[in-house]
This record gives C-alpha cells, sequence and structure tokens, in this order.
C-alpha cells in the first residue's frame, strides 16, 4: 500500500500544474477540470496526429521518490511541476504492468495504461533534467522514468494522505510501454 502525496492540475496547457487540495477524478474522462481530461486524446502532438484516438493519458501519476532523488541531484522538483496530476509515495509505479489498477482514496479506481514519454518540455524546465529522466540500460534499450498513464474507471475525489491500493491484473503481466 501506497499514499497520494499531492494532487494536481491546470485548467490550461501549461508544463507544471498546480498542487491543489483535491481533484475530482471522472470515469472515461480525467481530472475534472485538467486540461487533458476527455474521452479523445488531448496532448497536443497526439492531437495533430490523430485527433479520434482514444485518452489513455487522463491520468498522470508520478512517484514522490523520482522527486527526492532529482532534488538530490541538484534539480529542485516539486509535485506537480513535471505536469503529474497524482503524487504517490510507497508504489513501484514503474515496476506495475499494463492493467494494474490503482484504488486512490475510498472510491476513485485508475487502470495503468503504460509510461509516460518524457518531452523536450522537461529540458526546458530545467536543464539537464531530461537525460535523469529518460537514459538507457546495460543492453542499450531506453527506460522512461516519469511516471505512469491511466485511465478513470470509477470516480471520486483524492486528497494527498489517500491510500494507493495497487490491484494486479491476472496473468500474464504485460510490461509497461509508452502510451
Amino acid at each position: 500500500m501506497g499514499i497520494v502525496t499531492a494532487v494536481s492540475r491546470s485548467g490550461e496547457y501549461t508544463f507544471t500544474k498546480p498542487v491543489r487540495d483535491a481533484v475530482t477524478l471522472v470515469a472515461g474522462l480525467g481530472v475534472e477540470g485538467d486540461v487533458h481530461s476527455g474521452v479523445t486524446v488531448k496532448h497536443r502532438s497526439r492531437v495533430r496526429r490523430d485527433p479520434t484516438r482514444p485518452n489513455l493519458r487522463q491520468v498522470h501519476l508520478m512517484h514522490a521518490e523520482l522527486h527526492d532523488e532529482l532534488t538530490g541531484l541538484g534539480f529542485e522538483v516539486a509535485a506537480g511541476q513535471l505536469g503529474e496530476n497524482v503524487t504517490t509515495r510507497g508504489v513501484d509505479l514503474l515496476g506495475l504492468p499494463t492493467g494494474t489498477r490503482l484504488r486512490l482514496g475510498p472510491d476513485a479506481v485508475v487502470e495503468v495504461t503504460g509510461l509516460r514519454n518524457p518531452c523536450p518540455q522537461i529540458e526546458a524546465f530545467r536543464t539537464g533534467l531530461l537525460k535523469r529522466v529518460v537514459g538507457r540500460d546495460e543492453d542499450g534499450g531506453v527506460v522512461r522514468r516519469a511516471g505512469v498513464m491511466s485511465v478513470v474507471l470509477v470516480g471520486g475525489v483524492v486528497h494527498p494522505g489517500d491510500a494507493v491500493l495497487v490491484e494486479l491484473p491476472a496473468g500474464p503481466h504485460t510490461a509497461l510501454q509508452p502510451v
């Protein structure tokens, strides 16, 4: 079990999202009042490619442990500053398989759809940061560390301090890929 440490949303296309006292997740849409909420894609690059594609990036979750690590490396990064909606602690988000369900607080349930594919805006936010959230493993494969994306299955209000319960899908498990 983990915990929600912060929640964030922005109604405008901004890289960072202001931290809020609570966010409301709406089934099939995402974070109420967030620019990325919707049934179809809302991220500008994806809209340009095909605006009719389903929105698999309704809620962006990031682990607070990444913020801790980046701060230790000299990058001041706080919740919401990398565009995430829900910041967690105590859950290995990047190690979850596709289809994992996360219960956020007493009501909300999201399903993990894949990895966030970090964009150049991260580098514009803090010079040198992009190479800290995207790297290569010993075999040369790309390693993405900027959180996971999800869709809302069951709506509800999410607050900092709420529990995060992990429900793994039935096997076999599929590793997360960028969405």
